[in-house]
């Protein structure tokens, strides 16, 4: 497992930027929730990314990263979802050109990374991004 450079979290984390949540709930007690809330509160744009919701934290909800790359320009996205399922959200994050993939704290796929790493995008995985950014921050 390749270590995460200190300067690349700094570059991922600063300036704020636009990310796309994939798998961000719409329930506030959810992990997903609290952190795209901490990220929007820093400056952040979210773009949920939620088959199942209209609209979250004042965002507008789309089904797949594919959709919202049309109206949005992605900067990073950032991935609530079971290690098993990261594949394909991975594949369609390279499809879509997003510079940076970030899977949350326990979440693994070493093989997908790779995938990512290859096609020229930044990546880190098993890290909360709240976390590393109140962190860095201080």
């Amino acid at each position: 497992m390749p270590s995460i450079d200190t300067d690349i979290l700094h570059s991922l984390l600063f300036p704020p930027r636009t990310v796309a949540v994939v798998g961000l709930s719409p329930k506030p007690h959810r992990e997903s929730f609290k952190v795209a809330a901490y990220m929007q509160r820093h400056g952040w744009r979210i773009v949920p990314i939620n088959p199942n919701a209209a609209e979250i934290l004042g965002e507008k909800a789309y089904p797949s990263l594919t959709e919202a790359a049309a109206h949005e320009t992605i900067a990073m996205v950032n991935v609530f979802r079971n290690s098993e399922d990261v594949p394909p959200v991975v594949d369609e994050a390279i499809a879509i050109g997003a510079p940076a993939i970030w899977l949350q704290l326990g979440i693994r796929n070493d093989d997908a990374m790779a995938r990512a790493r290859a096609a020229g995008m930044q990546t880190v995985q098993d890290k909360c991004l709240l976390i590393e950014h109140a962190r860095a921050a201080h």
